[in-house]
């Protein structure tokens, strides 16, 4: 037996044991959060996970991570997904600021910050946007002045997914003025329990708060909380969007976002009807068809994306599939509420919509944000024509 066989048993067997009932299927996956409350299988599924350094395999096992070969790594993922099994851990600190601080922190910020993500201590938000800085980041303004020992920060940041709940920031600022806009800002950590940071929700359409108006009062980052050079951030703030798309665009874990829905299926028999198992209406089966196809091409060409990566960290080609992947979640989402009828249009359960039509109507209006998020449509298809196909400007 070769050693990948050998290791697809041993995962196989290990999960079998140790994933709990109430860890499969639909449900709760931590971020990390110390104010969001685990439901006792998902506490236990992600102390079981962090004590193997499964909940970030392949980072190493120095900060919690599983020291896995993404060719491991991936194995397990795929024996996870045969029996259902949800991740363990998830959320901007294993997608986002974990890489990013593997790549550009001390050992000092490596040490105090990755183990804690591992283990799912703790959850960070995203402080880029602003309200006059949007797709131009660039042209931020919330401000860090040196005093010392730390920084005081002061200004505003939009659409901060999870501040409400977080318990620590990664955040953009400008520290040179007079310098031009990307040059000057600074990438710091800075918590967010602290009297300078007030967060307040906004309420999106699909009825859900996970998007926040953040404001900064002489809010305090140390010193030794300053990731990459002073005046240098906008290097590390790119690399980061670039973990960011990656997970969005599905590479994050192989690539296993992408793969054939059997749930649309499952959907259309509901809804539509059968004929002797199949879906009754053949222009319906050609439209599952032709999603599950897309999204199986999806999968590979992300899992190629990922062997052929030979550097180890995402490039500008994350554009294309953060890009693609969006798109086809929204198609996804798109296709569940037309198989529904106007049952997918479900707005209270009150008035007869079960839970399942309530998730599928909140799904679809949640995904429009898919392709603003992460950088839009439109600015992932200027960075593909730029700095992958080298189109002239």
């Amino acid at each position: 037996m070769s050693e990948l066989k050998e290791f697809r048993a041993d995962v196989a067997e290990w999960l079998a044991e140790n994933c709990p009932e109430g860890a499969r299927g639909p449900g709760q996956i931590p971020n990390g959060s110390t104010q969001i409350s685990l439901e006792p299988d998902v506490a236990v599924w992600l102390e079981r996970c962090a004590e193997k350094g499964w909940t970030v395999p392949i980072w190493p096992t120095q900060y919690g991570g599983g020291g896995l070969s993404p060719a491991f790594a991936k194995i397990l993922y795929e024996e996870m997904a045969v029996i259902k099994a949800r991740s363990p851990l998830m959320g901007m600190s294993t997608s986002m600021i974990g890489p990013t601080l593997l790549e550009y922190g001390t050992d000092e910020q490596k040490q105090r910050h990755l183990p804690k993500i591992a283990r799912g201590e703790i959850q960070w938000c995203q402080g880029y946007s602003e309200p006059n800085a949007g797709s131009d980041l660039a042209a931020l303004s919330t401000k860090a002045v040196d005093h010392g020992d730390h920084f005081l920060i002061n200004g505003q940041k939009i659409w901060t997914s999870g501040a409400a709940t977080a318990d620590w920031m990664f955040i953009l600022v400008r520290t040179d003025p007079d310098a031009p806009k990307h040059e000057g800002i600074s990438f710091m950590l800075l918590t967010m329990d602290q009297p300078g940071v007030t967060t307040k929700p906004i309420k999106l359409i699909s009825g859900s708060s996970p998007f926040c108006e953040t404001f900064f009062d002489d809010a305090v980052a140390q010193k030794d909380d300053l990731v990459g050079e002073l005046n240098k951030g906008w290097t590390v703030g790119k690399r980061l969007l670039q973990f960011e798309r990656s997970g969005i665009g599905g590479l994050t874990g192989g690539a296993r976002a992408a793969n054939p829905s059997p749930g649309i299926v499952r959907i259309a028999k509901q809804y539509l009807g059968e004929d002797q198992g199949k879906i009754d209406d053949p222009s319906v089966r050609r439209k599952i068809l032709n999603l599950n196809m897309q999204r199986s091409a999806f999968q590979l060409t992300a899992q190629r994306a990922n062997e052929e990566n030979k550097s180890g960290t995402p490039g500008a080609a994350t554009s294309i599939f953060k890009l693609v992947g969006a798109t086809m979640q929204q198609d996804t989402a798109e296709l569940k509420r037309e198989l529904m009828g106007f049952r997918g249009l479900g707005a209270h359960e009150e008035v007869g919509f079960d839970g399942n039509e309530l998730k599928a109507t909140e799904e679809w209006l949640h995904l429009r944000t898919t392709t603003i998020y992460g950088g839009s449509n439109e600015i992932q298809s200027n960075i593909i024509a730029k700095r992958v196909l080298g189109l002239p400007e």
